[in-house]
């Protein structure tokens, strides 16, 4: 599937494009696995749906604050670049990853785990061997329109991206809608159980989205897939002062 860091062009956020102290820092990722059956994978936007998800929840966890086990390891990660990796596994792999600390996220087709930041080169060993690139997803019907006060995760038309890359871009934008928000609206999404929708932009919503600087957009790294700077994903929730476009 897929590795990269994204930023965005807000610039008191930890996505910025250039050069920093948070790169020299070290590096973290935060391992995402997707369960992949062969005779039943989940449907496209469900898993990019639920990855985003699975970020949401654990930067609201409580694991992930103050003297949680997990704080210090989210201190880190977001103290270098942001980085997502999303692998695929299905049966006893599934099983193993599922029974390391984490949290798994279930959408209607999907299922997500989540794991606390690792080093680069500090995977464990059940996830290391878990394959990142192989897999595609589609969706059997089109997504529905989202709902009108629902926050949207906008891809980009102009980008072809496997369905590992997309699900940690989706990831990106939930993190950067979610470090953006007022206390009190990270409560009311936390309560709503994050909810939340991810769709892929029409050229005119998509100028119109990334006009003005007014919502938080990702640029990719450049890692895999796409060239450096690319505009993957713009975050539209109703309290950063977006709302549907054309």
């Amino acid at each position: 599937m897929s590795s990269e860091e994204s930023r965005t062009e807000n610039p008191g956020s930890p996505f910025r494009q250039e050069p920093t102290a948070r790169d020299l820092a070290p590096q973290f990722v935060l391992p995402m696995v997707v369960r992949i059956e062969k005779a039943a994978p989940p449907a496209r936007t469900d898993a990019l749906e639920t990855a985003a998800r699975a970020v949401l929840h654990i930067l609201a966890d409580e694991r992930s604050a103050g003297d949680g086990p997990w704080a210090q390891a989210m201190h880190d990660w977001q103290d270098g670049r942001i980085r997502k990796v999303v692998r695929r596994a299905r049966g006893a792999e599934w099983r193993k990853a599922s029974a390391l600390d984490g949290i798994t996220v279930t959408g209607e087709t999907a299922e997500v785990r989540v794991f606390p930041p690792v080093p680069l080169d500090g995977w464990p060993k059940e996830l290391a061997k878990l394959q990142v690139s192989g897999t595609e997803l589609d969706d059997p019907e089109p997504p529905a329109a989202p709902g009108p006060a629902d926050p949207v995760l906008w891809l980009s038309p102009e980008l072809e991206m496997s369905a590992g890359k997309a699900m940690a871009q989706a990831g990106h934008g939930a993190q950067i809608a979610w470090l953006e928000l007022p206390e009190a609206e990270r409560k009311i999404w936390r309560e709503n159980a994050f909810r939340l929708s991810v769709r892929t932009a029409g050229p005119e919503r998509w100028r119109a989205l990334t006009a003005g600087g007014r919502l938080p957009v990702v640029r990719d790294a450049g890692y895999t897939e796409i060239a450096p700077g690319s505009c993957t994903v713009v975050a539209d929730h109703p309290a950063l002062g977006g709302r549907r476009h054309g």
